[in-house]
């Protein structure tokens, strides 16, 4: 080849690039979360500084309120490349990596500051072990207990007798409390909860308050037993072959950006459900406090769920027994602060 010809085909070749740079990645994301909540405000705050942060090379499209589907369908959209990433539940994410289920054990966690005292140690370790597994998360957003609210006051475990308990699809912790409580579960997608309190087909449903007030659950669930069930967290994941697509200082930049949004996010939930639980109680929901033995017997269920869970679930046994002494080092360091006061 001539020099001439060797110098023209390299001016080409400088021209195309940067045409082709340009297009940029535009990275779908779904999510559950509502349009208009905090949660996908933040979100699109984070996205809109990505974008302009790297001069359109990485730009985010969303898309909320369940419209792409569950976590499970999300995450099998993620994998055949017409998503790259969603806001799922830490618990959908358990079929990729098993042990992120294990904080929504149920029962597992009675305080905030049980949640806070195991996450500090934990938290990294599960991101870690997740991308290993082919997913870029930037941490884990709490979105807090969940309680029982329904048509119906729910004071002792006699008053569940008959119920028709809503259970997310694909949610083996949901099914393991309702199988080990005797209720009769029924399957739907989020989407479909609320049609299904008015026209009765469920009447029972397990939700965080931000997320009864969200959803609008509590119109037609105006009982809430004031016991917390199960704790949820959730985190952003993008797919590891979307992520590494990007340069590496674009990728110090998301995972700046997603990173503090989720922080964000984590730090104002629990302030948010305080604030929901007084909504909830201005709108006439009432709160029952369950009698001891019903609290007890809440206790042999979530015992009997966990076992169940444990042996069918390929959670890492020393991961789960990591977590329930951390539990129970928080609870004998208050017990004895207690004392010595």
């Amino acid at each position: 080849m001539s020099k001439s010809r060797l110098l023209l085909t390299l001016l080409i070749a400088l021209l195309i690039a940067p045409a082709a740079g340009a297009q940029g990645l535009r990275l779908k994301i779904a999510s559950m979360a509502p349009d208009g909540t905090l949660w996908m405000k933040e979100l699109n705050k984070a996205g809109d500084e990505i974008e302009e942060r790297t001069d359109g090379r990485v730009s985010f499209r969303f898309y909320p309120g369940g419209t792409m589907g569950t976590d499970s369908a999300v995450l099998r959209k993620i994998r055949i490349g017409q998503l790259h990433g969603g806001v799922v539940l830490a618990g959908g994410l358990a079929d990729i990596e098993p042990d992120l289920e294990i904080y929504s054990l149920p029962l597992l966690f009675r305080s905030n500051g049980e949640v806070d005292y195991v996450r500090e140690r934990m938290d990294q370790i599960l991101i870690d072990r997740l991308e290993k597994k082919g997913f870029v998360a930037f941490g884990f957003t709490e979105t807090g207990f969940t309680y029982l609210m329904s048509a119906k006051p729910t004071r002792t475990f006699d008053d569940l007798k008959g119920r028709k308990a809503w259970m997310m699809q694909d949610d083996p912790v949901s099914l393991a409390i309702v199988e080990a409580a005797g209720l009769s579960p029924v399957p739907l997608p989020i989407s479909d909860v609320l049609t299904g309190l008015q026209t009765g087909l469920i009447d029972t449903v397990a939700v965080p308050p931000v997320g009864a007030i969200a959803l609008q659950w509590f119109t037609k669930a105006k009982y809430l037993t004031d016991l917390p069930i199960t704790y949820v967290c959730g985190t952003t994941v993008i797919s590891a072959k979307a992520f590494n697509r990007m340069s590496a200082g674009d990728q110090e930049i998301v995972h700046e950006v997603m990173g503090r949004a989720n922080r964000t996010l984590d730090e104002t939930s629990r302030n948010d459900n305080e604030e929901a639980r007084e909504a909830l109680a201005d709108q006439g929901v009432e709160f029952v406090d369950p009698t001891m033995e019903t609290r007890a017997k809440w206790e042999e269920i979530a015992a009997a769920a966990t076992e169940k869970l444990i042996a069918q679930q390929d959670y890492d046994p020393a991961t789960v027994a990591m977590v329930e002494s951390l539990v129970k080092a928080y609870r004998a360091q208050q017990s004895a602060d207690t004392t010595g006061d």
